[in-house]
């Protein structure tokens, strides 16, 4: 194998709230990032239900969040439940699912992409063309998600699967990054700063910079080269 994944986690409660109700995984070959909805401890429980479950998950994300699911159902309150976006990797390429309204991102070659699509309502008036990009960044409801996995109501992820490159660096966050921080600032930090602990927490520090209204959860994965020692 030529390449190798190096894999920097930052997660803060920010400023305002007392809990972080943010879960988040890694390993080798699984990053994930839920953020838990339904209030404290019952939105900390869902996130870490989904977590819980990739942790033990070998294979195909599709049915592991159905999984997921089925213990929301059993184990957590009506109505509680989590955003999740998780990247399962087979060599290069690396399966992604998402449902909620954290986010994926890629940066390469200098141009940041951003691979998950947004189940919220403003993203919807978006794509219907009701709403510019602009107002729905500073939309007041730009939070209410319409698809997550609940207890008593969930529903089916995005699933996809994509071809990395050498040099890509991959972000997934929670929305309290993405509501709080301009994604020309989260852009500057990823390409000036080449360190991924390093730059996971200068995001935290973006989005607690302008208020930390929200628990803000950063994973940067690092795609290179692997020296001709290390093969």
């Amino acid at each position: 194998m030529t390449h190798e994944l190096r894999i920097a986690v930052a997660t803060d409660p920010g400023l305002v709230r007392e809990q972080n109700e943010d879960s988040v995984y890694v390993r080798a070959d699984l990053q994930a990032v839920a953020d838990g909805m339904g209030g404290h401890e019952h939105g900390e429980l869902a996130s870490a239900i989904a977590v819980d479950v990739l942790a033990h998950w070998q294979g195909d994300l599709g049915p592991a969040v159905a999984e997921i699911a089925r213990r929301l159902d059993e184990e957590a309150p009506q109505g509680t439940g989590t955003t999740l976006t998780a990247m399962r990797w087979e060599g290069l390429a690396f399966q992604l699912a998402h449902i909620g309204d954290s986010r994926a991102y890629v940066l390469r070659e200098g141009e940041l992409r951003q691979l998950s699509h947004d189940h919220t309502m403003v993203q919807a008036l978006v794509d219907a063309g009701r709403l510019t990009p602009e107002q729905a960044a500073g939309h007041p409801r730009r939070a209410y998600v319409l698809r997550a996995l609940q207890s008593g109501n969930s529903h089916d992820p995005d699933l996809s699967w994509h071809q990395a490159h050498l040099d890509d660096r991959y972000l997934l966050c929670s929305d309290g990054l993405t509501d709080y921080a301009d994604l020309a600032d989260v852009h500057e930090v990823l390409m000036s700063t080449p360190d991924g602990t390093e730059a996971a927490w200068q995001l935290v520090a973006l989005a607690n910079g302008n208020g930390g209204p929200d628990n803000i959860t950063c994973v940067i994965t690092d795609v290179v080269r692997k020296k001709w020692w290390q093969r």
